[in-house]
Order: C-alpha cells, then sequence, then structure tokens
C-alpha cells in the first residue's frame, strides 16, 4: 500500500468516526443548541423616552395602555405572562369487512364427452376480508411560562418568544414558546392564555439520562428504515 493511499484510507476512517460521533451526539447537546433560538431579544432603549419626567397624571400620552400604571406587554423587549390551558381529546375507529363468492360448473352431454370426466369443468372461490383498528390520544399541559415580545407586527399584534429550562437529576426539561398574540387578548395582570396564541409552537421536550433511554437510537432507526420487515 502507498503512502498516498493509505493517507486516504486513513482520512476516511476518521471522516466516518467523526460522522458516528455527530450522529451518536447526546440529547443534552441537541437540546442545548436548540435553545440558541430562543435566546431573549433586548431592546434599544430610545433616548426621548428615558428623558421624559412624570407629569403625575395617570394618563401619560406614551404609556403602553390607558393609565400611566398600566404594564401590559406592548414593545418589544417586554415580558409576557402565559397561562397554559391546553387539552386535546382525539379518537377514532375503524372497521371494514367483505367477502365475495362465486360457483361455476359446465355440464356437458355424454356423447359429446366421451370418456373425458366433465367434473374438471367445475370451478369455485370464497373470498373474504375483515379488518378493524382504533386509535386515542389524550393530551394535556398546564402551567404558566413567561416569554419575551420580540417583534411588533404591522397589525398591531406581536410576535413572542421564551424558553424554560428545568434541570433535575438526571437531566433537563425544555418548555419552549413562539407564537402570535392580540394586544385585545392580554388581561389587566399581563397574562394570555394559551388558546389565544396564533401560530403556537409549544414544544416539551427532555433531554439526558431518562430522555434518552426512552429513544431509539440513531443505528437502530437506520437499520429499522431498510429492513424490509
Amino acid at each position: 500500500m502507498t503512502f498516498a493511499s493509505l493517507s486516504h484510507a486513513l482520512s476516511f476512517r476518521t471522516a466516518g468516526l467523526a460522522a458516528m460521533l455527530l450522529l451518536a451526539a447526546c440529547s443534552t447537546q441537541v437540546q442545548d443548541a436548540a435553545s440558541a433560538a430562543y435566546e431573549p431579544v433586548f431592546p434599544v432603549e430610545d433616548p426621548s423616552l428615558m428623558a421624559r419626567e412624570p407629569t403625575g397624571s395617570i394618563y401619560t400620552a406614551g404609556s403602553r395602555g390607558l393609565f400611566a400604571n398600566d404594564r401590559r406587554a406592548a414593545s418589544v423587549g417586554d415580558i409576557l405572562t402565559v397561562q397554559f390551558t391546553e387539552r386535546m381529546t382525539a379518537t377514532k375507529s375503524q372497521s371494514a369487512s367483505g367477502s365475495k363468492s362465486s360457483d361455476y360448473s359446465v355440464d356437458l352431454p355424454g356423447a359429446v364427452t366421451g370418456t373425458f370426466d366433465d367434473a374438471l369443468l367445475s370451478n369455485g372461490s370464497d373470498r373474504s376480508f375483515k379488518g378493524q383498528g382504533a386509535a386515542a390520544q389524550s393530551n394535556s399541559l398546564n402551567g404558566r411560562l413567561s416569554v419575551i415580545v420580540v417583534r411588533e407586527l404591522p397589525g398591531g399584534n406581536l410576535e413572542i418568544l421564551g424558553q424554560k429550562q428545568l434541570t433535575l437529576n438526571n437531566g433537563n426539561e425544555y418548555i419552549r414558546l413562539r407564537g402570535i398574540v392580540r394586544p385585545e387578548d392580554i388581561s389587566a395582570d399581563n397574562v394570555i392564555l394559551s388558546d389565544r396564541i396564533a401560530a403556537a409552537d409549544i414544544r416539551y421536550v427532555g433531554a439526558g439520562d431518562v430522555a434518552d433511554t426512552a429513544t431509539v437510537g440513531w443505528l437502530h432507526k437506520l437499520m429499522a428504515t431498510v429492513s424490509p420487515l
């Protein structure tokens, strides 16, 4: 083996090993990388608003609401609390059956058949099919999560984004939320129900030893994909 072929073989094995390590990356690293998309947004302060002096009035022209003490989220960087009220239940059942039978026979005169057995001209078939399936699913999510307004849309709606990371003994839990809300749906105590969020993307995922034991490995998935059985 020449030096060039040996170098090529070593580089190929190194690339293969790197690919295997990448595919075998633990779920914690994957979820930590996904958390980068949920980093908070900090707006640039407007000097004119910072220099505004209080007038003592309960109504301020530059306030977010009708009154000066209205603290509902309305601008980029404001914090909004989401109350999860998710409860979804779905059931489905299906059954099908079918049957078909047929019988065919020909009786020829003896003068025609001679020694031929016309019973060989009889034919019949019988087919039947029956199938049944059922599926049921129920999900619920309760609790609260504080998110941040990351964009003000032209129509006045607000895009929100946020996540909560809980570190437990054997792993992490991530609650992530992205969506669009109307300022009119935000209550006076700065809380909005999750069913009032448009284009809601709610994710509750886990990472760590416990989550890894409940997840099928990449090699098993690959073998199951190419297996004809």
